[in-house]
């Protein structure tokens, strides 16, 4: 899985996470742990780049960055 592949996914899982409704416990608990898990991914797939993160807050920064980068070149 490529960087941005992985970036891709978890940033989707982040969105779906926010949009379920506070009820949803479910499928809030599966999300979540999707997105633990692509954020490990992507977390290994940024050393494997040569990438430092400080934090986990610094790697979801990332991820959202390459995501606009990808969302900002398929647009023009």
């Amino acid at each position: 899985m490529t960087l941005k592949e992985a970036a891709q996914i978890y940033v989707d899982l982040i969105h779906l996470e926010e949009s379920l409704a506070p009820d949803q416990h479910q499928a809030r608990q599966e999300v979540s742990a999707l997105r633990s898990k692509y954020h490990d991914l992507f977390t290994q797939a940024l050393r494997a780049a040569g990438i430092h993160c400080a934090d986990r807050f610094e790697a979801t920064s990332r991820a959202f960055e390459l995501v606009s980068e990808d969302i900002k070149k398929t647009a023009n």
